[in-house]
This record gives C-alpha cells, sequence and structure tokens, in this order.
C-alpha cells in the first residue's frame, strides 16, 4: 500500500500569474510547500502533480531540487492528471495539497492518511477548512475518470460526494485551529502575496508551522487585513468552477 502526498501546482494562473515561482523571503513560493510536506510521517510519496506544459518546467526542477518526486499531465483535466501520477508511481491512496496553499500543515495530512489506514474508504472530504484536504483512493479515482464527461475538472469534490457512487467520509478528529475563520490562506492575488511575505518574515527564525503562524497572526491582526476582503471575491469565482458532469450511462461495477 503506497501513500502519497500530491503537492497540485502549475504556471498558468491569470489572477497572479507565475504565482508558483514568485520569489518570497529568499524562495520561490511552491517552496514552502514542498518543505513543509517533505516533513510528513506517514507519506511514502511527495509528488509535484503539474502539467506538460514548458511554462512548468521549471517547477519540475524546483522539484528535483528540492529532492522529491514530479509528475506532469493533463493541464486542465486534474482528475486525469492525478490518475496518471497514481499508476506511474503506484499510488494506491493520495492526499492533494494545492501549490497555492503556502501555509498547509503537515499534520493534516498525516491525520487524512492515518483515518484512511484506519478506515479504509474511498473519499475523505476536508471541505471548509482553512486549506482544503481530499484524500482520494486511486481505484476509485479511476472510476471517476471513467464516468465523468469533461476535460476541466478543476473542482473535484462533487464526482465523489454527490454522484451516490461512492464510501465517503468525512475528516475526522481535526484540531479547532484547522477550522477556518476570518483568516484568507490562499494565494490567488497580490495582496495575498502580500499576505504571505508579512507573516513568513515575521515567522522566521521560528519553523513556518501552522501553531507559530497562528500565533504571529493572532498577535499582529493588521495582517489579516491585508487579504481577508478578497474572500468574497474568491468565493464567487469559486461557485463558477464548482459543477460537474457524467456520462448518462455510469458503467456498471
Amino acid at each position: 500500500m503506497v501513500n502519497a502526498i500530491f503537492i497540485s501546482v502549475r504556471n498558468s494562473s491569470s489572477r497572479l500569474p507565475n504565482k508558483a515561482i514568485l520569489p518570497m523571503v529568499g524562495h520561490p513560493t511552491i517552496w514552502y510547500v514542498i518543505q513543509a510536506m517533505k516533513k510528513s510521517k506517514l507519506a511514502d510519496k511527495i509528488i509535484l502533480c503539474t502539467s506538460t506544459e514548458t511554462d512548468d518546467d521549471i517547477l519540475c526542477k524546483i522539484a528535483e531540487s528540492c529532492g522529491i518526486e514530479f509528475f506532469r499531465g493533463s493541464l486542465n483535466d486534474k482528475l486525469v492528471r492525478w490518475m496518471s501520477a497514481c499508476i506511474e508511481h503506484d499510488v494506491d491512496f493520495f492526499v492533494n495539497v494545492d501549490g497555492d496553499d503556502l501555509f498547509f500543515d503537515v499534520d493534516l495530512a498525516d491525520l487524512v492518511i492515518k483515518q484512511y489506514q484506519i478506515e479504509p474508504c474511498d473519499f475523505i472530504d476536508g471541505n471548509g477548512l482553512y486549506n482544503d484536504v481530499y484524500g482520494i483512493n486511486s481505484s476509485a479515482l479511476k472510476q471517476v475518470v471513467d464516468i465523468k464527461d469533461s476535460e476541466d475538472t478543476e473542482y473535484i469534490r462533487l464526482y465523489f460526494t454527490e454522484t451516490g457512487l461512492f464510501d465517503v467520509s468525512r475528516v475526522k478528529n481535526i484540531s479547532d485551529k484547522y477550522l477556518k475563520t476570518n483568516i484568507r490562506m490562499t494565494l490567488d492575488y497580490q495582496e495575498d502575496f502580500d499576505f504571505f511575505e508579512v507573516v513568513i518574515k515575521g515567522v522566521i527564525p521560528n519553523d513556518l508551522t501552522l501553531d507559530n503562524i497562528l500565533e504571529y497572526i493572532y498577535n499582529n491582526p493588521e495582517t489579516i487585513d491585508l487579504n481577508f476582503h478578497l474572500d468574497k471575491l474568491w468565493k464567487e469565482n469559486q461557485k463558477k468552477i464548482k459543477h460537474f458532469k457524467i456520462k448518462d450511462e455510469q458503467p456498471t461495477n
């Protein structure tokens, strides 16, 4: 049984171009996600999943320099990209970490893996936290790839939670610190970049753990105002992609 963390990232963002490789306190932004995930105690593999576009060549070089594996697949079809990565790297179960979640807590990823080890299922749903987290069984993913009727699969959750085909479990035993309040921790806009940069500079030289990050923010609440006003706009944009299409005739199990 191979458990992995997939870091999903590409360089084709329109709102903040090249956001994954923008320099921030001496490193490209994606470096912070990679370094955090490398501290996992339960993942057998950390794999950066990106596209075959030439713009994403640099992401693969960063992955190599950080000592993790990478996979290149579909630009827009995230589900197919993940499925191909599972096949190439013999992955049975993985936790998805978005590359724009710079403060994603590795302990949350390990919590999802541990839950799957104790109670195997098709999909572990961690929607609505500071950083959405999903745990996915590769067999269930293959079934989704077989039934989906769209190559635009940026928002993947509904394929598992709304089709009635899968054993879905909510992520359990989570600490209150993961419950989203009035802090925005996603890199989409320049103001988000400013927020992350201020917090990272404030936390270093201490470790960039979620506990240290939250402590700094609570002690410096003015940092919240740097980007939280964008959360409403971000949610409106999310509504535009929260859809799924499946084939009229679904394959029998």
